[in-house]
Order: structure tokens, then C-alpha cells, then sequence
């Protein structure tokens, strides 16, 4: 691996890295049509005390196809961009490995890196709406692929894991003040 393909040495993305990786993310839903817009609208606009009215797993199923969609969006990408998107991800998922989270989506530390993943897939929106209101979590979700989606992208084009160098996991519990210690 050359030094041109490791990210700067900074803990926190750009704000420009986090824009970029929000919107390939909704490049890649909206080409899926107006359905699963129509189903992530509803998943965020629920009521998270009555959800009832809401199918919270009917996103589900558009889950590998967004995958599909994202990765064809990004097979031209530079190892660097890679590690930029990689990074944001890595970022977003610290940020929102919190116990009340957790607590609304449940599931084994791998479960919960899982859901988390999940959260960070439906977009900025439904991203900031759950950081905001834990409760608009959905219980038991997954999309485990998006984790780890950027760095296997680059493992696959550059042969090497990337380094983020930013110092935080993406791991579940790992986010010290997402944890108070009782």
C-alpha cells in the first residue's frame, strides 16, 4: 500500500467527507424509484410509541439492492476516497455507540454494530432523527454489510485493509461516553 491511499492523520472527518459519503448514500437510494423512498419516509416519521400503522421491516428487502446500487457508484473511486467514505462511516457508528440507542435496538454487540449499520444506511436523516430521539430506532434491524461497505470495496481494488487513522473503533461499547459507567 502507498502512502497516497491512507487517509490524513486526523481523528474526525471533514465536513466535506461527511457530505460526500451522505450523498452517495442518497444517489444510490434514489435510484432504487419512489418505493423505498416512500418506506424510509415512513420509518422516520412514525410514531416510535405506535408502530402499528408502520411495516418496520418492509425497507428490508431494498436493502441489497441499495447495496448493490452504492457499489456501483463507487467501483471508480479513488483508494483515498475510499478511505474518506470508510472513515465517515467508522465516525458515524462511534458516534451513535450509545446504550439508549442499544437499548431501543437490542441485539449482542454484534447485533448492535448490525443495527447501527442499518441506521447509518437509511441516511442522514433517519441518522440525525435517531441520534435525536433513540425510541426511532428499530428493534432486531440489520444491514451488517454497510459496517465495514467502503473498506472491503478498497480491499477488493487496492489488496490491503485501509487504515482510517482516526484513533476510534467502529466496534459495539467501545464509545466511552456513549456508556456511563453506573
Amino acid at each position: 500500500m502507498t502512502d497516497a491511499h491512507l487517509a490524513p492523520s486526523c481523528s474526525s472527518p471533514t465536513p466535506k467527507e461527511e457530505a460526500r459519503l451522505w450523498e452517495v448514500v442518497e444517489q444510490a437510494w434514489a435510484r432504487l424509484g419512489p418505493e423505498p423512498a416512500a418506506l424510509r419516509r415512513a420509518l422516520l416519521d412514525r410514531d416510535p410509541d405506535n408502530d402499528e400503522d408502520v411495516n418496520l421491516y418492509a425497507i428490508d428487502t431494498w436493502l441489497e439492492p441499495f447495496l448493490t446500487a452504492l457499489r456501483e457508484m463507487c467501483l471508480g473511486l479513488s483508494g483515498p476516497e475510499l478511505v474518506a467514505l470508510d472513515r465517515v462511516v467508522e465516525r458515524k457508528l462511534y458516534d451513535i455507540d450509545r446504550a439508549d440507542i442499544h437499548e431501543a435496538t437490542d441485539g449482542s454487540d454484534d447485533g448492535f454494530l448490525y443495527a447501527r449499520g442499518y441506521i447509518v444506511a437509511m441516511g442522514r436523516e433517519f441518522y440525525e432523527a435517531v441520534q435525536a430521539n433513540p425510541r426511532l430506532a428499530v428493534l432486531d434491524a440489520d444491514c451488517e454489510e454497510f459496517c465495514y461497505f467502503f473498506a472491503h470495496l478498497y480491499e477488493e481494488r487496492f489488496g490491503g485493509w485501509p487504515e482510517s487513522r482516526s484513533g476510534i473503533s467502529r466496534e459495539s461499547v467501545s464509545n466511552p461516553s456513549g456508556w456511563p459507567k453506573e
